[in-house]
C-alpha cells in the first residue's frame, strides 16, 4: 500500500506492559484525526494549539472512554517527520495501545509501514540517508560506544565528512567543465597539479573513512570470538571471567565441555560473541568427538581467536595444532594459570602469535589485560566516533566505489588522457557519495534502507 500522501499512525513504543504507550500520528490531517478521538480536559481543541505544546485529556471511541492520555502537538515543518504530528501517550499495555491505534485508524489515519515515520523525515529533508540509518543503530545499540557512534551519525557527523569530500570534487569538476565549455570566458586555467592535489586529498579522506568500518562493526555488531585450547586449560573459567557469571561448567575432568557454549559480553568498547568450545584432542567418546569437530569448525570461521595455553604444563600436540590454526585468524594467546609453577615454553608461542596475555582466570586476574588486547586488535583504541564512521555495508560500498573512481581519475591524468576522461571518473565518484547520503538515489535503495525498520519508527 502506498501511504505517501496519507496520514499515518502506529504504536511507537515497544508492545508490552509498561508505564506509558505512545501512538504517533503524522500527516497533513494528523491534528484533525487526533481531534476526533481526543477530548482535552479544558475543552480546547488540538487544532487551536501551537506546536510543541501538550494537553491532558481522554481518548474517546464510539462515545466510550478508552483511557486517559497526554497529547503532544507538533506542527509542520518543525516535527520529526516534517509534517503535522500528534503523539498520544496513554497507559502502557498491549490492549490499551491497540485500542487507541484502532480509534486513530477509524478516524481516518492509515497504518504506518515499517520505518515510515523516519522515511518521511528523509523525504521531507529533515535528515539524510546516513542519519536515517543511524536511528535503527541507536535503537539496537548494545554498548555505550555503539550508542555514541550512532548518535554522532544521527547528528550529522558522517554527512559533514562526506560533504567535505563531495564539495571538493564538485568544485573541481565544475571548474573543469567551465574551462572546457567556455574557453572565451575569463576562467582560471586548469593544470594537472591542481587536479592531482584535489584527487590526493579525496583519496586520503576516503581511505581514512574506509578504515573506520571494521572497528565500527566491532563496536556495533561485535566480533565472533572463539575460546579454544586443549582440555582443562581453563577455557570455561576464562569464559566465566569474561561473562561475569558461571556460564560454563568448570570441573577438573577433561572433556567437560562437549558442545559449544555461547554468550555475548562487552569487553571494553567491543562486543564479543563468545563461543566456549570443547577441548581440542583426539577422543574415542562419540559425543565429545562431535564437540571437538564443531570447535575446529568454529575456529576456522571466527573473527577473533582466544587461544588458551596452560602455564603449568609443557606444550603438547593439541597446543601445536592450535598454534598452526591461529595463523588463519586474528589471535590473542592467553597464558592461563600463572598462579602455578611455569612449565610452558612461551617462546614457541611468540613465534606464531604476537599478542600474548598472562592471566589467572581461576583467581579472576587478567581481565583488564584482555580488554586492552581486544581493543587493540579490533582497532577501537584509535576510533573517534565523533568524526563520523561508516555503519553498514551499503555505506562502505559507496565509499569504496567513490575511492575507485577518484583513483581512476588520477590514473587517467597520469596516462595523459584528456580532462574530459578525468571529469567522467570524478562525476562517478560524486554520484556514489550523493547516493550514500540519499541526495541522488533510486527508490529501490531507499526502500531497502527502511525495509528493516520497526513499525512506529
Amino acid at each position: 500500500m502506498n501511504n505517501e500522501h496519507s496520514t499515518i499512525a502506529a504504536i511507537s513504543t515497544a508492545q508490552g506492559e509498561g508505564g506509558i504507550g505512545v501512538i504517533r500520528i503524522s500527516g497533513e490531517e494528523a491534528i484533525t484525526v487526533a481531534d476526533q478521538i481526543f477530548q482535552n480536559i479544558n475543552g480546547k481543541r488540538l487544532c487551536n494549539m501551537k506546536g510543541y505544546t501538550a494537553a491532558f485529556g481522554k481518548v474517546i471511541a464510539d462515545g466510550e472512554e478508552i483511557d486517559e492520555a497526554v497529547a503532544l502537538v507538533f506542527r509542520a515543518p518543525h516535527s520529526y517527520t516534517g509534517e503535522n504530528v500528534v503523539e498520544l501517550s496513554c497507559h502502557g499495555g498491549i490492549y490499551l495501545t491497540r485500542q487507541v491505534l484502532r480509534a486513530a485508524l477509524e478516524a481516518g489515519a492509515v497504518p504506518a509501514q515499517a520505518g515510515e515515520f523516519t522515511k518521511r523525515a528523509f523525504l521531507n529533508g529533515k535528515i539524510d540517508l546516513t542519519e536515517a540509518e543511524s536511528v535503527m543503530d541507536l535503537i539496537s545499540a548494545k554498548s555505550r560506544s555503539a550508542a555514541r557512534s550512532a548518535l554522532y551519525v544521527k547528528e550529522g557527523a558522517l554527512r559533514r565528512r562526506i560533504s567535505g569530500i563531495k564539495d571538493d570534487l564538485l568544485s573541481l569538476t565544475a571548474h573543469l567543465s567551465a574551462w572546457a565549455d567556455y574557453p572565451e570566458e575569463d576562467i582560471a586555467d586548469v593544470n594537472d597539479e591542481m587536479i592531482f592535489d584535489v584527487c590526493d586529498k579525496a583519496i586520503d579522506s576516503l581511505k581514512n573513512l574506509l578504515s573506520t568500518y571494521d572497528s565500527g562493526q566491532a563496536v556495533k555488531q561485535g566480533i565472533d570470538t572463539v575460546i579454544a585450547g586443549r582440555p582443562n586449560v581453563g577455557k570455561s573459567t576464562l569464559m566465566n571471567l569474561l561473562s561475569g557469571y558461571e556460564k560454563s561448567i568448570v570441573t577438573e575432568i577433561p572433556g567437560t565441555t562437549r558442545d559449544v557454549v555461547e554468550d555475548t559480553v562487552l569487553v571494553g568498547d567491543v562486543i564479543l560473541r563468545l563461543s566456549d568450545t570443547a577441548g581440542l584432542r583426539d577422543t574415542e567418546d562419540a559425543v565429545e568427538k562431535i564437540g571437538v569437530d564443531r570447535a575446529r569448525q568454529r575456529l576456522s570461521q571466527c573473527g577473533l581467536l582466544l587461544a588458551v595455553f596452560d602455564n603449568s604444563r609443557q606444550l603438547d600436540e593439541e597446543d601445536f595444532e592450535l598454534l598452526e590454526m591461529s595463523r588463519e585468524v586474528p589471535t590473542i594467546a592467553i597464558i592461563n594459570k600463572t598462579d602455578l609453577d611455569g612449565q610452558l615454553d612461551t617462546n614457541k608461542i611468540k613465534e606464531k602469535i604476537s599478542n600474548i596475555i598472562f592471566v589467572s582466570a581461576a583467581k579472576g586476574e587478567g581481565r583488564e589485560a584482555i580488554i586492552q588486547a581486544v581493543e587493540q586488535i579490533a582497532g577501537t583504541q584509535q576510533l573517534n566516533p565523533s568524526e563520523g564512521i561508516l555503519s553498514n555495508e551499503r555505506q562502505r560500498n559507496n565509499v569504496k566505489n567513490a575511492l575507485t573512481s577518484v583513483e581512476e581519475a588520477k590514473n587517467a591524468l597520469s596516462m595523459g588522457m584528456t580532462y574530459d576522461a578525468v571529469t567522467v571518473s570524478l562525476e562517478d565518484a560524486i554520484s556514489e557519495l550523493l547516493e550514500m547520503t540519499g541526495e541522488k538515489t533510486s527508490d529501490e535503495v531507499i526502500d531497502r534502507v527502511f525495509h528493516n525498520f520497526c513499525v512506529g519508527k
